[in-house]
């Protein structure tokens, strides 16, 4: 199978075989996956531009996953005029999706709800810093307020340098102070400063840390003055929020707000068949239908689809109507859910016999470095977490990194049957202490 056999059937994890046909098919499609480039010739000039207007950014995103990051693409079109109508424009450029290639605004599930949202975030893109600054979106938990956060990041990484963003939770925009610099306040302000844009996710959590009110005042400051974008992202409207300071709350108010209303049951379902695609879930329309009533956030829909495959791969291939009813009968929407990537990587430094401290360092020995990259590989596989986010986690680590470990134990799983055994007996572990 050569390179774009290989590429169209990754692509049918998301496309459909008619759409295939519809716009990749036409393509003339080179790639060199040791060399991370690929060449796309165009029929025409015309399907150039609808391919721009309408797939280009999924194709790429899913090129993206498919090389397993960052590469280079070269865009060839025939146009009027040369040599017996030969002549071809091309542009060249890197595409990369440093916070994810599943987080862009074709995979954000939207309506007639949402689309306001969807289409001012997609102008934040366009005009960084100088029309909605700061941009806030508010939902409630599992709307999709991360999704659209980190779509906007991907989105402006194709034009800025991707080191010049900085996205973080509030969270871990405290740990970076009090940890990552020692309570250092002005090397760790200098150190957001240095950065040009900034996301930061959970906003509300602010309310937990004193102190951080004044400096997230300081911090807008700096951003706003010098038209470098910022975007937030919280559970509900700010002017909800008494515990603000008035000075923060008016800085935040200048900007554009925008709510994300939780996913009816048209757009549950459609994310729910789109999953089970990629996941290779074979799921009938009543079982999609009874998962789309039953829960109504995206992070539980996406837990328990991360069970089911789990159970899938671990118990048994086909799961019957009565395995499928107690997996859900185990699952409530209100559960807290306790596995968390701490758990994963304790689980993991146990098994190899190394401490945590060491999982998260640097050290290259090479038992210790694949107990890392099996932690990486386990987190990313069982937990909703960014590329970015891990990195962080496993001690500041580059996403490139994480996405290089990740690849690579997918590669021994399907190589070494002492690792697909290993990461199976794993995951065992980590969903029986998630269940606890």
């Amino acid at each position: 199978m050569n390179a774009k056999q290989a590429l169209r059937e990754h692509l049918l994890q998301t496309s459909s075989e008619q759409e295939l046909r519809r716009w990749f098919d036409p393509l003339d499609v080179d790639i060199v996956p040791a060399e991370r480039r690929a060449s796309v010739l165009f029929p025409h000039g015309f399907f150039a531009r609808w391919f721009e207007g309408t797939i280009q950014d999924k194709f790429e995103a899913q090129l993206n996953s498919f090389l397993g990051g960052e590469y280079t693409i070269r865009y060839n079109t025939p146009s009027n005029g040369g040599e017996n109508g030969r002549a071809v424009e091309t542009s060249t450029k890197a595409v990369g999706f440093p916070f994810d290639s599943q987080f862009i605004f074709d995979s954000f599930l939207v309506n007639k709800k949402n689309y306001f949202p969807l289409a001012s975030a997609r102008e934040v893109t366009k005009q960084a810093g100088t029309l909605f600054n700061p941009f806030l979106i508010c939902g409630e938990h599992g709307s999709g307020k991360s999704h659209l956060l980190r779509a906007i990041a991907n989105e402006i990484s194709k034009k800025a340098d991707p080191a010049s963003l900085l996205l973080l939770s509030m969270d871990e925009l405290k740990n970076l102070y009090s940890t990552t610099f020692s309570g250092d306040v002005f090397r760790a302000r200098n150190h957001i400063f240095s950065h040009d844009f900034l996301f930061i996710d959970d906003f509300h959590q602010i309310q937990k840390y004193d102190g951080m009110q004044q400096e997230m005042i300081i911090i807008f400051n700096h951003f706003f003055d010098r038209k470098k974008q910022m975007v937030f992202c919280c559970q509900d409207k700010i002017s909800s929020y008494d515990y603000l300071d008035p000075v923060l709350l008016s800085r935040l108010e200048w900007g554009l707000m925008v709510s994300l209303k939780q996913p009816d049951l048209e757009v549950r379902i459609d994310y729910i068949r789109e999953q089970a695609k990629l996941k290779k879930l074979p799921l009938s329309k009543e079982q999609i239908l009874t998962l789309a009533q039953r829960f109504k956030d995206f992070r539980y829909l996406q837990g328990i689809l991360i069970k089911l495959v789990a159970f899938r791969e671990l118990v048994r291939k086909d799961i019957s109507k009565r395995d499928f009813e107690q997996i859900l009968n185990n699952t409530e929407e209100t559960t807290t859910e306790t596995l968390k990537s701490e758990h994963v990587i304790s689980l993991v430094a146990d098994h190899f016999g190394v401490s945590v401290k060491e999982l998260k360092g640097s050290k290259r020995h090479a038992h210790i470095a694949q107990a890392r990259q099996v932690s990486m590989y386990l987190c990313k596989t069982l937990l909703p977490v960014s590329y970015p986010a891990l990195g962080r986690t496993f001690g500041g680590k580059d996403h490139s990194t994480v996405l290089y470990s990740v690849k690579k134990i997918e590669q021994l799983r399907e190589d070494d049957p002492t690792m697909n055994s290993l990461l199976k007996e794993l995951k065992k572990k980590c969903l029986l202490y998630g269940r606890e």
